[in-house]
C-alpha cells in the first residue's frame, strides 16, 4: 500500500508516517520510481506506535520496544518491562506534583472567597 492509503487508514498524517520512517519505526520497501510500499502489517505498527505515543513513550523507547518484539516474536517482551516501570514512576511524580498544584489553587480560591465574604459584611454595616 502507498503512504497516502495507510495515512487515509490509520488516521496519520503523511507526515507523520515519514517521521516515523525516519526514527527507525516503520520501513517500508522502496519501488523503481522510489515511492514507499508498506506491507498490511504496516497499519498495525502505526497503531502501535500511536499506542506508545500516548502513553508519552519517546520514539527512541519505541524503537526498542518494536526491536525486541520483532526479535523475540512476541506481543510483550520482558526487556519492555523497565521502560513502563520508569514511565509509571514518571506519571507517578506527575500526579503528585499536579495534586500539590491543586491543593494550592484550592486554597487560594476559597482565601479569595473568604476575603471577599468578609468584605461583604464589613461594608453592610
Amino acid at each position: 500500500m502507498k503512504i497516502g492509503e495507510l495515512a487515509e487508514r490509520t488516521g496519520v498524517s503523511i507526515r507523520s508516517l515519514r517521521y516515523y520512517e525516519q526514527q527507525g519505526l516503520l520501513a517500508p520497501l522502496r519501488q523503481d520510481n522510489g515511492y514507499r510500499e508498506y506491507s498490511p502489517f504496516a497499519e498495525d505498527q502505526v497503531r502501535t506506535i500511536r499506542l506508545y505515543l500516548n502513553l508519552g513513550l519517546s520514539t527512541e523507547e519505541i524503537a526498542g520496544i518494536l526491536q525486541c518484539v520483532l526479535k523475540n516474536k512476541e506481543a510483550f517482551c520482558e526487556e519492555v518491562l523497565p521502560i513502563y516501570q520508569e514511565k509509571l514512576k514518571e506519571i507517578d511524580e506527575q500526579i503528585h506534583l499536579l495534586t500539590g498544584i491543586r491543593r494550592n489553587l484550592i486554597d487560594r480560591i476559597d482565601s479569595i472567597l473568604l476575603e471577599r465574604a468578609h468584605s461583604g459584611q464589613e461594608e453592610q454595616k
